[in-house]
C-alpha cells in the first residue's frame, strides 16, 4: 500500500471495495489489525468491520487472557 491517507478521509466505493480486499489479503497473511490501522490511517473499529463484512474469520486476542 501506499502512504497512508488522511485519517478518516472519504474514500470512493471502488477504493473502499479495493482497501477491504487488502484488507483481507494483509490480515489473511498474519497481519495484525492494530498493523493494518496504522498502515491504512484508518481505525481500529473501520478496520475490524471491512474485515467481518468481507468474511474474514478473525482470529482470537493474541497473549496471556487469563485472570489474575
Amino acid at each position: 500500500m501506499g502512504e497512508a491517507p488522511r485519517r478518516g478521509a472519504p474514500v470512493s466505493a471502488e477504493g473502499d471495495d479495493e482497501l477491504a480486499a487488502e484488507l483481507r489479503r494483509r490480515y489473511d497473511a498474519g497481519e495484525s489489525i492494530r498493523s493494518l490501522c496504522a498502515a491504512t490511517g484508518r481505525s481500529y473499529g473501520y478496520v475490524r468491520r471491512r474485515l467481518k463484512e468481507s468474511g474474514a474469520a478473525l482470529r482470537g486476542r493474541g497473549g496471556d487472557t487469563r485472570t489474575a
